[in-house]
This record gives C-alpha cells, sequence and structure tokens, in this order.
C-alpha cells in the first residue's frame, strides 16, 4: 500500500504540462481498451486498437472491432459519472455499453436467467460455477448496498476495489462480458474512492500480460474456502506495479522536483512535437539531425529546428557540438 500512495503522490503532483497529461491518459485508455478486451479473446494488436480509437479504418474480425468501442465507451461513461453510489442501473448500463451490438438485444443490460459455468479454454473443464439465476437480483442488491454504505474510513478504498472486482466475477450476473464489466466497476470504486490518478493508469495491461496468474488469482478464493487474501495480494500488486511505472516514466521526463523548482513551480507550454522530441531523447540520451525523419517523416527539417530551438529557450534541452556532430540532450 506504501508503494501505490507513494506512487500516487508523485502522480498528482508532477509539474506536467497540459498536453503531456493528455498524452498520458490517451495512452492509459487505449492500453486499458486493448488489453481488456484481448484478454477475453480480441484478436486485435495494440497497434490496430489505436488507430481504430484514432477514427481510422481497420480490417479486422467485426466483433473485435465492436469490442474495442464499446470498452471505450464504457471507459469514457466512468470518466464523466460524477456520482459517488453505483445503482443497478449504472452497472447495467455499463453492462449495456459493454457488448452493444454483440449480444442479442434481450440480454443486454439485464441479469441471465440461465445457469451458466466458467471453463478452461484449453481443457474445457469447468472452473467454476456461478450462483443460480434466481439468486442474483437479491445477491446484487446487497453487493451494491455494501459498496455504497462503506466509507473510506471503514475499509480503504484500494481493498474495496479489489472485493468490488472479485464479486462482480463469481457472482456472474450476465450472460457475457462479466470480466470487462468486473474490471470498470473496480476502475469506477478506485475513481469513487479518490484513486483516478488523472486516469493515466492501466491495471487491464497488468492481467493480460499474464492472463493465467490473473485467472488462478481470481480461483484461488473459491480453493481457499473465500479468503480473499491471495486475491487481493494480486490486485495490490498489480496498482502498485502499473502506478510505479508511471511515476518512473514522469519522473524520467524531467518533471520532478528539481525541474519544477528550476522553473518556479510553473508549467510550460510543450507542443506534442516537443514531447516527442523529450522523450526521444530521454530514451536514446540524445538527437541529431538524422533521428528527424525517423520522429517527423511528414515535418520539414527547419519545422523541427524551430521546436528545438524554443526547448533550448525554455531551458529543457541543450545543444552540444557543431555543424554534423550537433547533438541535443536534455539540460541537467
Amino acid at each position: 500500500m506504501g508503494i501505490i500512495e507513494a506512487a500516487k503522490e508523485v502522480i498528482e503532483n508532477a509539474p506536467l504540462v497540459p498536453a503531456w497529461e493528455a498524452r498520458f491518459r490517451e495512452d492509459a485508455l487505449v492500453r486499458t481498451v486493448h488489453h481488456g478486451t484481448h484478454i477475453e479473446g480480441n484478436e486485435l494488436s495494440l497497434g490496430e486498437a489505436e488507430k481504430l480509437l484514432a477514427g481510422a479504418q481497420i480490417v479486422g474480425r467485426e466483433r473485435d472491432i465492436q469490442e474495442v468501442l464499446n470498452y471505450r465507451n464504457v471507459l469514457k461513461f466512468i470518466e464523466e459519472y460524477d456520482k459517488n453510489e453505483i445503482t443497478e442501473e449504472v452497472l447495467k448500463h455499463i453492462h449495456e455499453m459493454t457488448v452493444h451490438r454483440i449480444l442479442p438485444d434481450d440480454t443486454v443490460g439485464v441479469y441471465r436467467k440461465t445457469q451458466v459455468v466458467v471453463k478452461n479454454s484449453q481443457t474445457g473443464e469447468v472452473t467454476f460455477r456461478p450462483p443460480p439465476a434466481i439468486e442474483i437480483p437479491f445477491l446484487m442488491s446487497s453487493f451494491l448496498q455494501w459498496i455504497n454504505t462503506t466509507s473510506p474510513e471503514d475499509f480503504n478504498t484500494i481493498l474495496k476495489a479489489g472485493v468490488a472486482h472479485y464479486e462482480m466475477v463469481r457472482i456472474h450476473p450476465f450472460l457475457d462480458g462479466n470480466g470487462r464489466v468486473a474490471r470498470a466497476l473496480a476502475t469506477l470504486v478506485l475513481s469513487n474512492g479518490g484513486y483516478d490518478i488523472k486516469r493515466f493508469f492501466s491495471l487491464e495491461e497488468h492481467y493480460d500480460q499474464e492472463p493465467l496468474s490473473y485467472y488462478e488469482a481470481l480461483q484461488s478464493v473459491g480453493k481457499l474456502n473465500g479468503n480473499l487474501t491471495t486475491w487481493l495480494e494480486y490486485f495490490i500488486e498489480g496498482l502498485a506495479i502499473e502506478l510505479t511505472r508511471i511515476k518512473e516514466k514522469i519522473k524520467s521526463l524531467s518533471t520532478d522536483l528539481k525541474l519544477k523548482k528550476s522553473l518556479g513551480g510553473q508549467q510550460l507550454a510543450i507542443s506534442e512535437r516537443q514531447i516527442k522530441l523529450v522523450e526521444f531523447i530521454q530514451e536514446n540520451g540524445f538527437l541529431q539531425n538524422k533521428s528527424f525523419f525517423e520522429l517527423f517523416p511528414m515535418i520539414s527539417e527547419d519545422t523541427v529546428l524551430r521546436e528545438l530551438k524554443d526547448l533550448i529557450k525554455k531551458g529543457i534541452i541543450k545543444k552540444e557540438g557543431t555543424t554534423k556532430g550537433v547533438r541535443y540532450i536534455l539540460k541537467n
């Protein structure tokens, strides 16, 4: 928990310029949408998902394309949700957006009416039997009452989000889409409890990197007779890893306290191109003219040089060497 709080503090107080914040948020959105659907079998690559979300036409299975667009809409809904209470109507609406044009209309945004089982996709073995359909309305009502009446003083918000994630998976109230709804609900609980952390993070990427570990952590609760410890440890570790990664990236972009002090605590107006230039220098140590075309194939060298000159003027980078040996590096 200490790692999460420390990373949260750095991320929320970093002197990032608005354009950089927008870039971090967009990157997190793309990663969340891609990995949140890929873990369920979506075949689109991260690059294809990014192009699709940017409005480009791509070639792919109709269902895969629809799933990506749907999950983007779910995350946008969570981003704009400004009420503390999470009702059944809200959850059903999230499900409706998740499976729009994927499930038959009579199963969209409604609790399942039949018994289902969860099987191992590799072996066909039944790994989980959710509660009978007749119990779902009562279970969901009780579950949401707990969410809405439990304050951060009563129960840590991060643990609450982990429990919410698990309970949605356990109750399995819908015919399909329960995993995405569970992950969306955990994000909403975190956001409501003050842990939206500028919307820079993607828990879904952590789950999708090792999906077997994710599913084993969820299944551990049943094997341990309802003990959530292993699952919650996994959930907390995932958030800690993701926030630490974001924290280190922010610090590596020269937005730590040193830069804040040198700028007098002021935010500088930096363009998207300049962000890309600084990131390239940070990752490679320096930038030379020969890399201009690699970074900006459609932009003239003179335009790139103007952007660099402005970054030098703002004290973010410096120029060393002469003529063909000129290199641009971050200013210490």
